[in-house]
């Protein structure tokens, strides 16, 4: 017989929603356990996302975890925009009353977020099996799972939330959803290289051979990006071409001294780009959130703090909900982030469409592009919306 057990949240996926999740619901006095797949290395070594809106390190701060992240994060000002070989810069802190971004790697989130919860004696189960949620309409959901001893548990709880990501087990449960999706015909070819950043802050670059994005882990590493087909195998990228690609890609008319960084490349693949949009984020007593619900191109670097914003909504909601007996707030959730998943869905796509070369593009669709460019890097009024956008649209607040 499995083990039978009692929680007031039961939290699939120990990605960054889930963590923060059960991290956020603590602090408001609300029990819950984490039940993941993978194992805890596999979690905190997987490489994601790595760019924060100046509201989401507001909010890690707010809630303890901002110790590493103020240590070791790099903070920055602005972006730089490249085509035809010149490079533009946007000072977001100008353009926007003093917004900005850091860079701190999702991977280092996610070791943050576990021994936070592991030192509070939050319960996380990792190498889970045999995942499954059953009775969501009902006010006693069940989380059942078989931990990694081999023990089949029956968890009974008050919510569940279905933090899983876009091939989890829970958003499957929502009876007639609407999906709207675009996939897009390029990806990206990342690298993790072993080389000091040659630039203090990203470089988005459209060049005729495809889009580029330079950007970096810590001021040692390197994390650069190339366009390259979808179902481009990365075996046919040795180290050599990746290079040569990149120094062409980034290449600049006005400084011929620049050059990329070079070093010893330590993970290399390729992530196919799509949007995706799933309504609504809950069923009963099953909400959804981050890549479980939608999926945005990383070109304008929404989906972790996407993720993030929809799990404060989350929490403020189900302590309300478990503690207070109060509905309104888990009620108005789902429409609460779309509304936010929307306008992140609407930038990101522009900013893919804007800086990627389709394989079928002609000259029409390019000097529409350019043109595009052009006015982001002259008009004060084009750059502040692009600034406004990546720095964080209206940020969520947590009710400590």
């Amino acid at each position: 017989m499995p083990v039978a057990s009692r929680t007031q949240v039961g939290i699939v996926g120990a990605g960054p929603a889930g963590l923060l999740l059960s991290h956020l619901l603590a602090l408001g006095g609300v029990d819950s356990v984490v039940v993941e797949n993978r194992t805890r290395a596999y979690c905190e070594a997987r490489q994601r996302a790595g760019l924060l809106e100046a509201g989401t390190v507001e909010l890690l701060r707010s809630v303890g975890l901002g110790k590493r992240l103020d240590a070791e994060g790099l903070e920055h000002d602005g972006i730089y925009l490249q085509f035809l070989g010149e490079r533009h810069h946007l000072d977001f802190r100008s353009l926007t009353g003093g917004r900005w971004v850091t860079v701190y790697a999702q991977t280092e989130i996610v070791k943050d977020l576990i021994a936070a919860r592991l030192a509070d004696g939050g319960m996380i189960e990792f190498s889970c099996s045999d995942v499954a949620v059953t009775d969501v309409t009902s006010d006693r959901p069940v989380l059942s799972y078989t931990d990694s001893s081999g023990v089949a548990h029956e968890l009974t709880c008050d919510v569940i939330a279905g933090c899983d990501g876009f091939h989890g087990v829970c958003r499957p449960l929502i009876p007639g959803l609407s999906i709207y999706e675009r996939s897009y015909p390029y990806a990206w070819l990342g690298i993790l290289a072993s080389a000091a950043p040659a630039t203090d802050e990203l470089i988005y670059s459209r060049h005729a051979d495809g889009f580029a994005l330079y950007s970096m882990r810590s001021p040692e590493v390197s994390r650069l990006y190339l366009q390259v087909a979808p179902d481009e195998p990365v075996e046919r990228w040795p180290d050599d071409r990746i290079w040569a690609e990149l120094q062409k890609r980034f290449a600049v008319g006005g400084a011929p001294g620049w050059s990329v960084s070079e070093g010893p490349i330590t993970d290399k693949s390729v992530t196919a780009m799509r949007s995706f949009v799933a309504t609504p984020m809950r069923h009963g007593r099953l909400f959804l959130a981050g890549d479980a619900a939608h999926i945005v191109p990383p070109t304008g670097a929404k989906g972790l703090n996407l993720a993030l914003s929809d799990v404060v909504l989350l929490a403020n909601a189900l302590r309300a909900l478990v503690k207070d007996g109060s509905p309104g707030l888990a009620d108005a959730y789902s429409d609460a982030c779309l509304q936010r998943v929307w306008r992140s869905t609407h930038f990101s796509w522009w900013m893919t469409s804007m800086l990627h070369v389709a394989p079928d593009a002609d000259s029409f669709e390019s000097q529409l592009q350019l043109s595009q460019l052009s006015y982001v890097a002259s008009s004060r009024a084009a750059a502040q919306s692009l600034a406004e956008n990546y720095t964080g649209y209206k940020p969520v607040r947590f009710d400590l």
